[in-house]
């Protein structure tokens, strides 16, 4: 193609969010065939959003058996899976071919996503993100040494938790959403501590809420300043919530997130319970069309 000026439509979407402009925005090409790592790591740092994804088509067969190849990238590097990434493109493709199940290959493998019609304009998706795996209950004075925060800023009846469904979050119980909400922490010193951690990032959380239908209010601060809508770490922490009793085992349950931000974003979770262990980890929310455009390379 050399020579030529290339044409990649694209798509962007508020993600976990049923009005625009709020939630979580997502880029989606969809048609990334012939683009580098290079130049999809370059399109993604382009678009400067959290995330921004590449779909990959191949022939009908192949996506039946294995689904939509699909890769996600953020500014600075390629994710093994992402939850407003997941469900957001499935999402634009759902828009181009209808259906009520769209299954995504991605770096971490096939990931369901299924749309539940409520009647009105807006359709509710839920993805099935692959079964948790809990690290390490951590030390609460070691994280508040690593974070720059008082002992008392934690909930002392909670586990600070790493736990992974495809990427691992240290989930971190904080005591009130005052302490939440004025949250100043040091990122590179956090990062240090989450490098040796098995977990990539923090994600704070507290029992106290906006809105009163949430059961729980989430922050994720990291290297893109602050996340409006974290669906995987979401679904670390539906898993989190039904081993430590904070919901039941398939219980749908808010978790309301990017409100400091002003862009207040909506995930709905659940997780089940087989045996002894956690399973079947779903991630649900809207999404929004905003966007529909052309980048030239």
């Amino acid at each position: 193609m050399s020579g030529q000026t290339r044409r990649l439509a694209m798509t962007q979407w508020d993600v976990f969010s049923s009005r625009p402009l709020e939630g979580n925005s997502l880029a989606v090409f969809s048609d990334a065939r012939g683009l580098t790592d290079a130049e999809m790591q370059s399109i993604a740092k382009e678009m400067n959003l959290s995330e921004t994804t590449f779909i990959l088509p191949r022939d009908a067969a192949t996506e039946r058996e294995r689904g939509v190849r699909v890769r996600i990238f953020t500014v600075q590097e390629e994710l093994p899976f992402a939850g407003h990434p997941t469900l957001g493109t499935a999402f634009a493709l759902r828009a181009g071919n209808g259906g009520n199940e769209i299954f995504l290959d991605l770096n971490v493998g096939k990931v369901p996503v299924r749309f539940e019609e409520s009647g009105g304009p807006a359709v509710f998706g839920e993805m099935t993100q692959v079964d948790p795996v809990f690290g390490r209950e951590h030390n609460r004075e070691a994280v508040a040494g690593a974070l720059g925060l008082r002992l008392e800023d934690f909930d002392p009846s909670l586990p600070i938790q790493t736990v992974s469904t495809g990427v691992a979050f240290v989930v971190t119980p904080l005591r009130s959403l005052s302490v939440i909400q004025n949250l100043r922490v040091d990122l590179n010193r956090a990062a240090e501590y989450t490098a040796k951690a098995e977990g990539k990032f923090f994600y704070f959380v507290t029992r106290e809420t906006v809105d009163h239908e949430a059961r729980l209010h989430a922050r994720m601060l990291f290297y893109n300043g602050e996340d409006p809508a974290t669906g995987s770490a979401a679904g670390c922490t539906a898993a989190w919530m039904v081993a430590h009793g904070v919901a039941k085992p398939d219980e749908r349950v808010l978790i309301e997130q990017g409100v400091e931000m002003k862009r207040p974003s909506r995930i709905f979770v659940r997780a089940s319970r087989s045996d002894n262990r956690v399973v079947n980890v779903r991630v649900g929310g809207h999404a929004v069309e905003v966007m529909r455009a052309e980048v030239f390379l």
